[in-house]
């Protein structure tokens, strides 16, 4: 119970994830190439080594045939010759040169174009070219078409040159021979003509275009004419200079007349400050002033006299009257020409300021014209540049028209024959090339084949599809044993043969594979095949980095798998390791532990649930292995769901895991049954058998989507009958045996390779 509520805290796919971090390094399933869906050259390669008989069958027969056609098919005559031709036509030559066109390049130069594209080659088999051919040919052969010289006649360009290689092919040397001297004239009158007609052609082109762009030329150098008497312009650069100078100018001004201005303005306010205080009437705004001064100094001096008389006489005197008229006199004076030079600098104030009024619209008259000329400016030099490039354009097609007339006055023709046509001699094309063809066309369509069969196989083939499929951890890979066919063997005599010849042939094959190595073994044994056992042993003891694993459930998908197998063999690795191991077969329907073991199922796990026997009496020790109990199934029930669904198989599971170190459940198969996810939900976790080879996709898949509702917790998956791992054979499964009373003998496991066979 306290399983189960594990697994319903604690989702399985999260249990998973975290205990199989540590096989992401040892396991090559679970590569990330794998997980992206990457094309695995392993997967390749094993399924070409699967279908090797259809790859040798198809390439026998596509062999046979290619070496049959050339056996039967009449000789072939091959001939040819070599054309020089000319890259650049006289057409390209003008439109390509013309600065502003398509097929120019950056520096305006003419770019060189293939020798020949594949259009030229197209027309050099065209119907235009052969039909004329063919009726020539037809009075001595009737039956020639331009479709088959097209058919026969092969042109191919040689790489970095101006060379064609034309050769023709047929079954009779006379009308290949023939066949190829037309082709070879009827190149170079086409190639004559076709210069002939570029060169015209371009002429008729550059005298339509020449007065065209004339009259772009004439019409730019109007619209300039126009546009500088518009704006009275001859030069933008030299009228920019001449605003920049005159704004310079403009703006010293302004700011010499401000400064003037402002010491106007507190000039003017000192003096308005002195006129309006009478008793001192000395000031520094007045000393420039010599009127002022003469007026002021009088003034003093009259006010000294006083002093000096009034220190000697009474204010009645007359001296002192006299001088006080005189100050009284001279004061109206001194203010009236304070008043008179308020007034000056008042006027001056005035001119200052229209001054500055005057300079400040001169300035914006400036600023006005500088920012119309900035688009005049770029109006100016657009018409510029068309006028430059409508005038390069009419130079250009000038010259052109030039070349093209001395060009057509030449009438020399472009292509010229280097290698004539020679005598007709056998093609290559004999018995052994076509029978390699044949061999390598074989091989290519035997091995499309081969991955086409494989692909559409639904069987899974190794453990990399396991983990593609039920997105689980491989466990291990168990490697195909040849021995198992015997064990199986001797377990299907059980019907006849005694308890105890049973159990004793059980027991020669465990020592002869390699499993029974325990403390009754004589000696330690290894294979691949018990490496294997134990390699997945280790694995499940490394899942429990929390907990430890004490109970595993060992199932399949269908019958057939190996599952019984498997849970065998994995018990006696378990108990040969140390640990106190019970092995129940839970399979109440068709059970076969007991058969693999040599044991007898009078009664097993049935009659301890419905008959409430001892389990400790029903409980049987391994003749190999002292670690090792089997609780085998006993009689087959009549509803075995009934029986493992009950508390008292509850409560004796909790028994088992109290008792021993692991306890292996061997459960029917998950398809159709509900047997397997009734046990496994109450233990730590189930291992799924998959045979290589033998189960489907499809089962796999509905076996895993039968489990989701149960939170099973699935520990991995244990891929079983690897062909691939039982072909290895690494010398550390040497070994030295060490015999009472004899000396160290040097042996060899025996190799395990084939069928495990099971339910």
């Amino acid at each position: 119970m306290e399983n189960h509520q594990n697994s319903q805290a604690f989702p399985p796919e999260n249990r998973i994830d975290r205990r199989f971090q540590w096989l992401s390094s040892i396991n090559p399933a679970h590569s990330s190439e794998d997980d992206e869906g990457g094309l695995s050259l392993g997967q390749v390669f094993g399924a070409l080594k699967r279908r090797l008989p259809v790859i040798v069958g198809v390439t026998t027969v596509v062999t046979s045939a290619a070496m049959l056609k050339a056996l039967t098919s009449k000789p072939v005559y091959q001939a040819g010759f070599e054309i020089l031709t000319r890259p650049v036509t006289a057409e390209n030559q003008v439109i390509s040169s013309v600065p502003q066109t398509l097929n120019s390049n950056k520096e305006g130069q003419p770019q060189p174009e293939k020798t020949v594209d594949a259009t030229k080659l197209k027309l050099l088999k065209s119907p235009k070219l052969l039909s004329p051919i063919a009726d020539q040919l037809k009075a001595k052969y009737p039956t020639i078409t331009d479709d088959e010289l097209a058919a026969s006649l092969s042109i191919t360009p040689i790489p970095s040159s101006e060379i064609l290689a034309v050769t023709l092919q047929g079954t009779d040397p006379e009308k290949v021979k023939a066949v190829l001297k037309l082709v070879a004239d009827s190149y170079l009158r086409y190639s004559l003509e076709e210069r002939l007609a570029d060169v015209r052609q371009g002429i008729d082109f550059v005298n339509a275009q020449v007065p065209q762009l004339q009259q772009r030329v004439d019409a730019v150098q109007d619209r300039l004419q126009n546009f500088r008497q518009r704006y009275d312009l001859i030069d933008p650069d030299t009228t920019g200079k001449q605003l920049a100078d005159w704004t310079n100018t403009v703006g010293q001004q302004r700011l010499d007349t401000q400064i003037k201005l402002n010491e106007a303005r507190a000039l003017y306010n000192d003096l308005q400050e002195l006129l309006r205080r009478s008793d001192d009437p000395a000031s520094t705004a007045l000393s420039s002033n010599t009127r002022y001064q003469a007026l002021l100094n009088q003034i003093l001096t009259v006010e000294g006299d006083l002093a000096k008389e009034s220190s000697l006489f009474k204010d009645n005197t007359p001296n002192v009257q006299v001088l006080k008229e005189q100050q009284q006199n001279l004061i109206p004076l001194l203010q009236r020409e304070g008043r008179r030079v308020q007034e000056e600098v008042a006027s001056n104030i005035r001119g200052l300021e229209d001054r500055d009024r005057i300079l400040a619209q001169a300035s914006n008259q400036l600023s006005q014209r500088v920012k119309q000329l900035s688009v005049v400016s770029r109006q100016y030099t657009d018409i510029q540049q068309e006028l430059k490039i409508a005038t390069d354009n009419l130079n250009q097609f000038l010259t052109k028209r030039e070349a093209l007339r001395i060009d057509a006055g030449q009438r020399k023709t472009p292509w010229q024959i280097l290698t004539p046509p020679g005598d007709p001699v056998p093609s290559s094309a004999n018995v052994q090339r076509t029978t390699l063809l044949g061999v390598i066309l074989g091989v290519l369509m035997g091995v499309g084949v081969a991955l086409l069969l494989d692909k559409l196989s639904s069987v899974i083939r190794d453990s990399e599809e396991i983990t593609e499929i039920s997105k689980f951890p491989v466990l291990g890979v168990i490697p195909f044993n040849s021995e198992l066919e015997e064990v199986e063997q001797l377990s299907s005599l059980g019907k006849l043969a005694s308890f105890a010849d049973i159990s004793g042939l059980m027991q020669q094959m465990g020592q002869k594979v390699g499993l029974n190595n325990g403390a009754r073994s004589h000696g330690y044994t290894s294979s691949p095949f018990s490496e294997a056992f134990r390699s997945l042993y280790t694995n499940i003891r490394l899942l429990g980095s929390d907990t430890q694993i004490r109970s595993i459930v060992i199932s399949s998908s269908i019958p057939g798998e190996g599952k019984s197998t498997i849970s065998v063999h994995l018990a006696q690795a378990a108990a040969a390791l140390g640990k106190r191991v019970l092995l129940v077969d839970a399979d109440l329907r068709r059970p076969r532990v007991h058969e693999r073991l040599g044991l007898a199922n009078t009664f097993g796990l049935s009659n301890v649930i419905s008959l409430d026997l001892e389990v400790e009496r029903v409980i049987q020790q391994s003749p190999t292995e002292d670690n090792l109990f089997i609780l085998t199934a006993g009689q087959i029930p009549p509803d075995p769901t009934k029986l493992l669904s009950s508390q008292k198989m509850q409560n004796l599971m909790g028994q088992f895991k109290d008792a021993y170190d692991l306890v292996i459940y061997d459960t029917p198969p998950l398809v159709g049954l509900a047997d397997t996810k009734l046990i496994a939900s109450k233990t730590d976790g189930m291992v799924m058998v998959v045979c290589l080879g033998k189960t489907k996709r499809s089962v796999l898949s509905q076996a895993l989507e039968g489990i989701k509702p149960f939170s099973v917790p699935v520990l991995g998956m244990l891929a079983n009958g690897s062909r691939e791992q039982a072909s290895v054979h690494d010398p550390y499964y040497h070994y030295y045996p060490v015999k009472s009373g004899s000396p160290s003998i040097r042996e060899e496991s025996v190799p395990s390779v084939v069928k495990q066979p099971d339910q």
